[in-house]
C-alpha cells in the first residue's frame, strides 16, 4: 500500500509541471499538472498515442512552448488529480549520482571521524575542515558516480528495505533533468541543457559502502545505493524556467514528523552547472537522464538513527513539490 500525497494545494512553482501518471487500471501516461491540481493526457494534447516522458526530453527545445501553450488553454479537458496515481516522472537512461558535495555534511564528517590521536578541540578541527572545502570548491572537482534506473520508484510508493541492508539511510537530493544531448559542456553553459528539476531520496545502506574484504579498491555504490525502489523520484519535474534560482532551494526531509535535513541549496560546494558540467566532460549526458547533486547534512548516520520497518519520509525542496514515502521491511523469501 502506497502512502499518497496529504495535500494538493501548492504543488509546485510556476504554471505547470510534468508528470507520469496512471488512472485506476489503466497504463501510465505523460501528463501536464497544473497549480490547482488538473492533469492534461499529453498524449492526445500532442497528438501522440505512444508518447513518453523520456520522448518529450528527446524533443524538449521544441516541445517546451507547446506545454506553456497547453498550460493556459482553458478549452482542453483535465481531470483531478486525486483519481490518478503519481508514478516517478521520468525513465532516465542514466543516472549521475554524487557525494560530498554541501560543504556543512562534509565538516560534520570530517570532525565526527577523529584521526587516532588526534586531541585537538573540535573547534579548531571544524575551522580546519572548512579551510579545505573552500580550497576544494576553488580548486578541486566534483565526487560524481553512476547508479541504476531500475533502483527509481515512484514519489509515494513503499521502499523495500532489503533483509541485507544493516544500516539503510536518507538522502534528500536536487535532482536536474537533461533535456539537450550534452557533451563537454562548460559550466558557464550547462544550465542550458538542463530541462528542468525534480526531488530525489537517494537511499544508502551505510554498512555496505565501503567493501570490507578488499578496502584498498573503495566504495561499492552497486550494493549499497542500487536496491530496487532505493531511488524514490518526484512527484513532478518542475521546467527550469520556473525555478528562479536552483542554487538557493530549501531542502527538508522528516522521518516520522521529525525534522532530520534542513539545508539550503547554497550550501553546495559545486553547483549545479559545474555538476552538470563536469558528468558530461566524461559522458555525453542524453535527454531524460539525471544529475543528483548531492545531500545535505542531516543523514541518519548523523542522528545516530536509521531507517527500519514502518518510518515515513517526508521530503520536499521550495517549488518542486513533495514526496511521502513509507518503509517497509523485506518479507522472508
Amino acid at each position: 500500500m502506497s502512502v499518497k500525497p496529504e495535500a494538493a494545494s501548492a504543488l509546485f512553482a510556476g504554471p505547470f509541471a510534468l508528470a507520469t501518471v496512471s488512472a485506476p487500471e489503466g497504463p501510465a501516461f505523460p501528463a501536464l499538472v497544473t497549480p490547482d491540481a488538473q492533469v492534461l493526457d499529453l498524449r492526445p494534447a500532442l497528438g501522440e498515442t505512444g508518447l513518453s516522458m523520456r520522448a518529450l526530453f528527446d524533443a524538449w527545445d521544441s516541445v517546451a512552448p507547446r506545454l506553456a501553450a497547453l498550460a493556459t488553454d482553458a478549452s482542453l479537458v483535465r481531470a483531478p488529480l486525486r483519481d490518478h496515481r503519481v508514478h516517478a516522472p521520468v525513465e532516465p537512461r542514466q543516472v549521475f549520482q554524487s557525494g560530498a558535495n554541501y560543504r556543512q555534511h562534509v565538516i560534520d564528517l570530517h570532525v565526527a571521524h577523529r584521526a587516532p590521536g588526534d586531541e585537538r578541540p573540535d573547534a579548531q578541527r571544524r575551522a580546519e575542515a572548512a579551510e579545505i572545502m573552500d580550497r576544494r570548491a576553488a580548486e578541486d572537482l566534483p565526487y560524481v558516480f553512476l547508479g541504476l534506473p531500475s533502483a527509481i520508484t515512484g514519489p509515494y510508493d513503499d521502499v523495500v528495505l532489503p533483509s541485507w541492508a544493516e544500516k539503510p539511510d536518507w538522502e534528500l537530493e536536487l535532482a536536474a533533468v537533461i533535456g539537450r544531448p550534452a557533451h563537454r559542456v562548460s559550466a558557464a553553459e550547462a544550465l542550458e541543457y538542463v530541462a528542468g528539476y525534480t526531488i530525489a531520496n537517494d537511499l544508502t545502506d551505510r554498512a555496505t559502502v565501503f567493501r570490507r574484504d578488499m578496502p584498498q579498491i573503495g566504495t561499492d555504490w552497486l550494493r549499497s545505493k542500487n536496491a530496487p525502489g532505493f531511488t524514490p523520484l518526484g512527484p513532478w519535474i518542475v521546467p527550469a524556467a520556473s525555478v528562479a534560482d536552483p542554487g538557493d532551494l530549501r531542502l527538508t526531509l522528516r522521518l516520522n514528523g521529525e525534522t532530520m535535513q534542513d539545508e539550503s541549496t547554497k550550501d553546495m560546494i559545486f553547483d549545479v552547472a559545474r555538476m552538470v558540467s563536469y558528468a558530461s566532460q566524461t559522458a555525453r549526458l542524453l535527454p531524460g537522464d539525471l544529475v543528483l547533486t548531492g545531500s545535505p547534512a542531516g543523514n541518519g548516520m548523523h542522528w545516530g538513527r536509521l531507517l527500519r520497518d514502518g518510518d515515513v519520509m517526508d521530503a520536499s525542496i521550495t517549488g518542486l513539490g513533495a514526496q511521502r514515502t513509507r518503509c517497509v521491511a523485506e518479507t522472508a523469501r
